[in-house]
């Protein structure tokens, strides 16, 4: 079992910063890959970034739609996970959810969200 607890999230200015923070516990030498995902509403979970470790290297994607702007990094000694956003724009406006990774049995685990709220 994983546990991820975010925190972070807010209103702001379009054009302002928000920086997010997922810390994760549990069975912590399981997770194999993490990630920020979002929720508008009416809308599906898209993945925002992914974060997958591979020795002492982090492997870091992004969608297109965030590219430049957001920036995902992990610090394996706090086991925490950080998604900065800058430049943000209100279609960011959206739930952010922390996503774990486990192997070898392949789950997903969620966080409980965070609300961003972008205004124009």
């Amino acid at each position: 079992q994983v546990q991820l607890v975010e925190s972070g999230g807010g209103l702001v200015q379009a054009g302002g910063s928000l920086r997010l923070s997922c810390a994760a516990s549990g069975s912590i030498f399981s997770i194999y890959r993490m990630g920020w995902y979002r929720q508008a509403p009416g809308k599906q979970r898209d993945l925002v970034a992914v974060i997958t470790s591979g020795g002492n290297t982090n492997y870091t994607a992004y969608a297109d739609s965030v590219k430049g702007r957001f920036t995902a990094s992990r610090d394996n000694a706090k086991n925490t996970v950080y998604l900065q956003m800058n430049n943000l724009k209100p279609e960011d406006t959206a739930v952010y959810y922390c996503n774990a990774f486990v192997v070898p049995q392949r789950v997903n685990y969620w966080g409980q969200g965070t609300q961003v709220t972008v205004a124009s």
